[in-house]
C-alpha cells in the first residue's frame, strides 16, 4: 500500500487533470490550483484519520478499552 503521502499526491494530479480536460483551469493556472487542490486533498485525508480516533475515544467512557466492557444483562419479569 503506499503511503497517506503518496495517495494524496495520486488523489490531487488526477483532480486536477480532470480539471484542465473539463475546461475549468488552464495548463497555465496549473501550479497555484495544484498547491490549492494538495492542500484541500491533504487537510481532508489527514483530517479524517483524526477525526476517526476522537470519535473512538469519545465513544468509550474514560479508563474503559474497546473489547473490554462488559454488559450487564438484566431479566424482565
Amino acid at each position: 500500500m503506499a503511503s497517506i503521502d503518496e495517495q494524496i499526491l495520486k488523489a490531487t494530479k488526477e483532480i486536477v487533470v480532470k480539471f484542465i480536460e473539463a475546461g475549468r483551469i488552464s495548463p497555465s493556472g496549473f501550479h497555484e490550483t495544484f498547491k490549492n487542490v494538495y492542500h484541500t486533498v491533504s487537510e481532508t485525508m489527514k483530517g479524517t484519520e483524526t477525526t476517526a480516533e476522537q470519535v473512538d475515544q469519545k465513544e468509550q467512557p474514560a479508563g474503559i478499552h474497546p473489547g473490554t466492557q462488559k454488559e450487564k444483562l438484566t431479566i424482565d419479569d
